[in-house]
């Protein structure tokens, strides 16, 4: 069985985190990766922050392992949601959209451990003199917000910049993908697309269908035009978007077209007006499974695959 220090550090078996997705990473997706020996991750999102306490309080309710939210900076609660973990002293606290400058002090005083999401190594590095107690390298290839830096050039830099744990994540949905991330010297993977599909996943069943359906060119990239790169699946909303962003709309236009747009493809499956959320391994996740086969087939099988590559040292 893998085993790394990321392991010991967050209290899990096996080296995987679910990765936070809005709307959908909830207690009880999180709840079933906990019990499979990852780190569940509930996402907060651009939720309020009662929502984050009952998803927090739920998921206790679940599990009695080590559990994370995901506190997404950009969100207008994200001042409330970051109290409400405090108070609620959850064991991890992974942030992203930002720097979590303000509020590290505050979760440290919790006994809270903080694991930023990073895209550069300039960030690691602040985030490890923040005090941080790994980061997570999460490259271009991944869905929702995103950096310029692909996975593979991204993680081995974060590496070697830092002492702190890093956690690779980014185009990362098999077993192939888990045994390179350990090779560029993470020492755990976070993994969101194929989680989309997983069974405990409340996710709409047209998000799913269209995940499943995806293929190697299904995503796009909207927002770089205003500084907030979003990875989705080509949809009539992203196809529109990308359009008005071509004819150098105004923001506020932008922004009106994709207010909820997230939660119309989350809950109500809404392919006209819904924006699906997605990495670019999309194409490779082709089947239904429970969040524990998931996260069993990840990680024997890259505990299988690096023990194969031995053939090419003989």
């Amino acid at each position: 069985m893998l085993h790394t220090p990321i392991c010991d550090v967050v209290g899990i078996d096996q080296p995987i985190f679910q990765g936070a997705m809005a709307w959908i990473s909830d207690a009880r997706l999180a709840s079933a990766v906990c019990e499979a020996g990852g780190l569940g991750i509930i996402a907060a999102g651009n939720a309020p922050a009662d929502y984050v306490r009952d998803q927090i309080q739920k998921i206790r309710l679940q599990t009695n392992r080590p559990f994370g939210v995901n506190v997404m900076l950009m969100s207008p609660s994200a001042a409330e949601v970051a109290a409400v973990v405090a108070e609620e002293k959850v064991p991890v606290v992974i942030t992203g959209a930002g720097n979590p400058g303000k509020y590290m002090k505050l979760w440290r005083s919790a006994g809270i451990k903080v694991i930023p999401v990073v895209a550069s190594v300039g960030l690691a590095r602040l985030m490890e003199r923040a005090g941080a107690t790994a980061v997570i390298a999460e490259g271009t290839e991944s869905g929702g917000h995103i950096g310029e830096l692909t996975t593979m050039a991204l993680v081995p830099q974060v590496v070697d910049a830092v002492k702190i744990p890093v956690v690779a994540a980014g185009g990362i949905a098999d077993r192939r993908q888990v045994a390179a991330a350990f090779m560029l010297g993470a020492v755990g993977v976070q993994v969101g697309t194929r989680f989309l599909v997983a069974e405990e996943c409340g996710v709409s069943e047209t998000y799913k269908q269209r995940v499943l359906k995806a293929n190697d060119i299904s995503t796009i990239v909207t927002g770089r035009r205003d500084g907030h790169p979003v990875r989705c699946l080509k949809s009539p909303f992203a196809n529109r978007y990308a359009q008005l962003e071509k004819e150098g709309r105004l923001a506020e236009e932008l922004d009106e077209l994709a207010v909820g747009s997230l939660r119309k493809a989350a809950k109500d499956g809404d392919i006209q007006a819904g924006s699906f959320l997605a990495g670019q391994v999309a194409g490779m996740v082709k089947q239904r499974e429970s969040a524990a086969e998931i996260v069993h087939d990840l990680m024997y099988g890259a505990e299988q695959t690096l023990a194969e590559a031995s053939i090419w040292t003989k």
